[in-house]
């Protein structure tokens, strides 16, 4: 499996390329950022970060592209830019035919660390580590973008038994809704099939029970 992952942002956008499977050593196929000046105009910016991401996405064809997902409590100025980043990037995916996944950062965190609380010198450590690379890659937005494609690929399967199961389970559901639904249209043409009473006439009276006489003693 080849991963694309991409850390969203309008000054920064890491990309970062991991092949392999769960289980087995990683390669990275290539790490780097997609830059836009600060002082250029957003819609400008984010048609930088467009045409970076594509760069990438023609030079490596992934197989999936995997993407932080984005939320904040404080700085609403500063999520928005890079909400705006994250949806290029799933804009790119989707128009060439890509699977997307989202990943919050506590789940990459704890993918490549151990912990959802890991700082970003931990996160550039154990990239370095499991990538087996001769430095952590700079800057911190590159590291992230190669974290979250190891973290798809480590996640992957687990995810995709947990979607074969909802499957599974919505197909039965179907099923059964189906049944009931056959059940009902059955039991509603007996219904129409059964002669309905005249008005005004009288039930049938229900045969006398014949009763046995036993005979006289005969004196």
């Amino acid at each position: 499996m080849r991963v694309l992952g991409v850390d969203p942002g309008l000054t920064r956008c890491g990309i970062g390329v991991v092949e392999g499977t769960a289980g087995r050593p990683l390669r990275m196929g290539g790490v780097g950022v997609v830059r836009t000046p600060a002082d250029a105009e957003v819609p400008d910016r984010l048609v930088l970060v467009e045409r970076g991401i594509e760069e990438w996405l023609e030079e490596y064809r992934p197989d999936v592209v995997a993407v932080e997902r984005v939320f904040s409590q404080h700085n609403v100025r500063t999520v928005m830019g890079t909400a705006q980043a994250s949806a290029v990037a799933m804009l790119c995916a989707a128009r060439r035919g890509l699977p997307v996944a989202l990943h919050t950062p506590s789940e990459v965190k704890a993918a490549v660390t151990g912990t959802g609380r890991a700082d970003k010198a931990q996160v550039g450590a154990m990239v370095t580590r499991l990538l087996r690379l001769d430095a952590p890659p700079k800057p911190a937005d590159a590291a992230d973008a190669l974290a979250l494609a190891i973290c798809h690929i480590w996640r992957a399967p687990a995810e995709d038994r947990l979607q074969q199961a909802r499957l599974q389970q919505a197909r039965h559901q179907q099923l059964h809704r189906r049944q009931i639904r056959a059940a009902r249209v059955v039991s509603e043409a007996v219904a129409r099939a059964e002669p309905a009473p005249a008005p005004g006439s009288v039930p049938p009276a229900a045969p006398a029970r014949r009763t046995q006489s036993t005979p006289k003693d005969s004196r």
